[in-house]
This record gives C-alpha cells, structure tokens and sequence, in this order.
C-alpha cells in the first residue's frame, strides 16, 4: 500500500523523485524502482479496462449514449491526440519529439467513449508526428477498414481525412443542414476534449513533464494513468476541479461563434458520403 501511495503521490504532483522519497521516508533510488515496478503493474491491466466496444450490443449501446449528447447518429467514439510533456532524452533523435509548440513530448492518440472513459490509446509516437500519420498507423484503422464495426462512426477534427466511417466537420457550412450537422459533431467531439482536460488535471505529472531520461520509462506511464482515470470514471470519482495554469482546449461554444475550423483537403467521394449523411439524416431535423 505504501508503495501505491507513493506512486499516486509521484502522478499527482510531478515533483522530482526527490521531494516525493523524502515525504515518504524512502531513498531516491529506491523510489525511482518502487514507481516503475507499481506503473508496470497497473499498465498491464490495460486490457481489463481500456476496451473499444466489439461486440453488437456494446456496439449499440454506445451508440445510444453518444446520441442522447447531440443526436449525432451511429457514433462509438470520440479520437484525438494530445502531447505529454517530457523533457529531452538527449542523443540523436532528441529533436524528433519537439512538437509544432517547441517543447519535447509524447503524441497520444486516445479514442473515449460518451462517459468519458479512455477506450483506446496508443502511446508511443514522437511529438512531431502529425495526429493523422498516427490514425493511419494504428490497428484501431485497421479494424475500421476492415468491416469491424460495419456503419459505426468515429468522430475527429478537421486535421483527420474523412473516411466513410470517420467523420470530420465542415469548414465553411453553407445551409442549415450543414449548420446543425457540424454543431452536432462539435458538441459530440468535445467529449475527448473533456477527457484530455479531466485526465491531465487528476494527473499533473503529464501536463507539467516527466523527468525520467529513457523513453521506455515514460510510457507505462501514460498507460497506467489512462487506466486509473478509467477505474475512477468507473467508481463515480469527483472531477477535478479546474487548472488555469493548463492550456485546454475551446469550448465548443467558441469554435461555432468564431468559425474557424481547418480541415484538410479530402477525397470527393468520402466527401460525398458525408454529404450522404447530412442531406439524408440532418435535413430531416429541421
């Protein structure tokens, strides 16, 4: 029990190995093995509780839950990617990790579902790596594209592709349709954002940076507060509260009244099956 606390206090805080032996009355050395053996430990419950919805009733059930937010149809997921702040690791591939905002981190790609739990993540990618070359990367596209989820839908933004089963919003929405289209989506999407902001606060060691000198010492890390925010989700935790020193995302509210919404230059006939869905489903609302 000891050792767990001391390594929920190490997550919570993100101080130097340092400051956390010495509240608890440990060597350096010895913290620095007790944090990695305990992270080890809860990461490999990953596959207990990150879990994407396979089967058809899990499927639905999702479904259901992401359409009483914003009446988006189809929906079973909510992906994005945020960087975790690290320092540099140092020798030749050093720069590799220094994102598009200057500083070194980790590009974590993370799918949520309608309660706010983390349904599926990859870390392990670069800071420089675009959130798209991740998607395309991942086995999560891989079940995607091969009929997995039949007619289910992801929901991204604007930096994704669309796909027949990945949804994008639009960035200059012309009719009305279209209108409530990408203010459905928003509101949707805006659970991963929610997830991001939550998991960093109840976590500062990922917004503040990780000390450690070794990439391989990093990344359980990720993993295994991924896995508590699932199991405090699960258990009904209180959120924590807000932290103005966190640079979080928009609300949605804001993205609709200033309008700027990049999004790539897409293939016409994925275009089109969005289009499908607004003409068909969206214009039926109004």
């Amino acid at each position: 029990m000891n050792q767990l606390l001391l390594t929920l206090r190490f997550y919570a805080t993100g101080n130097h190995l340092l400051s956390v032996s010495d509240f608890s009355g440990v060597s350096k050395t010895r913290s620095h093995r007790i944090i990695h053996r305990v992270t080890n430990a809860i990461a490999r419950l990953r596959p207990r509780y990150i879990k994407f919805p396979m089967l058809a009733e899990e499927i639905k059930r999702e479904q259901i839950k992401f359409f009483d937010i914003a009446r988006f149809p189809r929906v079973i997921g909510c992906i994005d990617c945020t960087h975790i702040k690290i320092q540099s690791f140092g020798g030749n591939d050093a720069e590799y990790f220094r994102n598009r905002k200057g500083y070194f981190s980790i590009n974590v790609q993370a799918i949520c579902n309608a309660n706010l739990e983390i349904t599926d993540i990859v870390a392990r990618w670069q800071g420089s790596v675009h959130d798209a070359t991740i998607f395309n990367n991942s086995r999560i596209r891989a079940l995607f594209e091969g009929g997995m989820f039949e007619n289910s839908l992801l929901l991204g933004d604007g930096g994704y592709s669309v796909r027949p089963y990945f949804m994008t919003p639009l960035q200059n929405p012309r009719t009305r349709a279209e209108q409530l289209y990408n203010e459905s989506h928003i509101r949707t999407r805006n659970t991963i954002e929610r997830v991001f902001g939550i998991w960093k606060r109840r976590f500062p060691i990922l917004a503040l940076g990780s000390r450690f000198q070794k990439v391989d010492k990093v990344l359980p890390i990720i993993v295994a507060t991924a896995v508590l925010h699932n199991i405090a989700r699960r258990a009904g935790d209180p959120l924590p509260a807000d932290d103005p020193t966190l640079q979080l995302p928009a609300p949605w509210e804001d993205i609709l009244q200033n309008g700027n919404i990049p999004c790539r230059n897409d293939r016409l006939d994925n275009n089109n099956m969005r289009h499908v869905l607004i003409n068909d489903y969206f214009q039926s609302l109004l």
